[in-house]
């Protein structure tokens, strides 16, 4: 009998053991690997931007860009309310492997600035928990991309709102739910509900407030 009690002992605490590496190789070890990941996809990006001199742009009607290459970066976001250091790539799909080096552009919805909806989907929890505090999102909130010519400011109109993983309608080009009633510029990004699931989707909505060129320097909404 003590062999017994002394075998399944040594048998939970093995296992236990096992269980702590696993999370911590979840909340750990995969954030740093996807951190380091996405700093790579950010230093690809400005590499190509140096590489090219931006060609000026109307801040009223921003030129319909080149046809984004699948998987690869295109883009950079900022969020302020996540915080002045927070900045993360964005390529484009919504592949498995794409989501695991940054944040995805749904490759149906509309190009960066342009008319229509640009959406676009990120993990919240694992793979570096890029929009881990996306709850703390509130309206008037500002989210900054650029393309390495043009920066762009879109203001939170209305979210976090809470749906469900088929409705897909929350992409369209005019956003079912979202408040918009007529076409325009817009911006939708999506995060799994709850926090460490995916049975539901946190969304919030952005309308295309302005544009400057690079050489202007940093929009006013990252100069706080």
């Amino acid at each position: 009998m003590r062999v017994i009690v002394r075998t399944l002992s040594e048998l939970c605490l093995t296992v236990g053991s096992v269980i702590v590496l696993f999370v911590v190789h979840v909340l750990f070890w995969t954030g740093v690997q996807a951190d380091d990941v996405m700093d790579d996809q950010i230093e690809l990006l400005r590499k190509e931007w140096s590489k090219t001199r931006p060609a000026a742009r109307s801040p009223a009607s921003p030129p319909k860009p080149a046809p984004y290459a699948r998987g690869k970066p295109f883009a950079i976001m900022y969020i302020p309310r996540l915080g002045f250091t927070w900045n993360k790539p964005v390529l484009e799909g919504t592949a498995t492997g794409t989501l695991k080096k940054g944040l995805g552009h749904y490759v149906e919805t509309a190009q960066l600035g342009q008319k229509g909806n640009f959406a676009v989907a990120g993990h919240r929890r694992t793979h570096g928990d890029p929009l881990k505090d996306f709850p703390e999102l509130r309206r008037g909130d500002a989210v900054v991309l650029t393309d390495g010519t043009t920066w762009f400011t879109y203001r939170i109109d209305k979210g976090p709102h809470k749906t469900v993983p088929s409705d897909i309608e929350v992409i369209d080009p005019v956003p079912r739910t979202s408040g918009y009633t007529r076409p325009g510029r817009y911006l939708t990004l999506t995060t799994c509900e709850p926090e460490w699931g995916h049975s539901h989707r946190l969304i919030v909505w952005a309308h295309l407030d302005s544009t400057q060129p690079v050489e202007a320097g940093k929009p006013e909404a990252l100069r706080g």
